[in-house]
Order: structure tokens, then C-alpha cells, then sequence
């Protein structure tokens, strides 16, 4: 395996399960619940219009709250892990390839 492949895997593993909950609460879901006036006020108010006033259980509202109130559970930290090493990896690849034509 390539060093560059597998340095940008791990570094995307690492990102992704570090960074998606930044992002997550940076958009307004938190722990005390979302937000006034963020990203996630105005994604929860759409959802609701959309739903005649409330919000689907179970839709992206529901889980990125759920996300920004307890965080990831251990399978969705396997999904991220397994999510960035992959785009980490790509990216390793496809630059190494890129190399052999400069």
C-alpha cells in the first residue's frame, strides 16, 4: 500500500468522526437543543410546515437533534470511520496517480 493512501485514510477516518460533530453543533443542533435563529431552527421550521406542524420521527431533523444530543452511537462512528478512511483513501490514490503524470 501506498504511503500517501494510507496516510490520507487515516487522517480521513480521523476528520470524520472528530469534524462531523463539530459541524453538527456548529449548525445549531446542541445538547440544550437547536439553536434560536441557526441553520437548524430554520431546517426544523421547513420540516414542520412540510409535516403540517410537526416534526417526522425519524427524518433529518429528528436524527441530526438526536446527533447534536448525545452525539454518534458506536455504529454510526464505524459508519464515519469507515466513510472518511475510504475518501481519505481515494484522495491518497488518486493523487499518487497524479504524481506519475508531473
Amino acid at each position: 500500500m501506498n504511503k500517501t493512501v494510507a496516510v490520507l485514510g487515516v487522517t480521513g477516518a480521523v476528520t470524520a468522526v472528530v469534524g462531523a460533530p463539530l459541524v453538527i453543533g456548529m449548525v445549531g443542533f446542541t445538547s440544550a437543543g437547536i439553536a434560536a435563529g441557526s441553520v437548524a431552527a430554520k431546517m426544523m421550521a421547513t420540516a414542520a410546515l412540510a409535516n403540517g406542524g410537526g416534526v417526522a420521527a425519524g427524518g433529518t431533523v429528528a436524527v441530526l437533534q438526536s446527533i447534536g444530543a448525545v452525539g454518534f452511537s458506536m455504529a454510526g462512528k464505524a459508519v464515519l470511520v469507515a466513510a472518511g478512511a475510504s475518501s481519505g483513501a481515494v484522495l491518497g490514490a488518486a493523487s499518487s496517480a497524479l504524481k506519475k503524470f508531473t
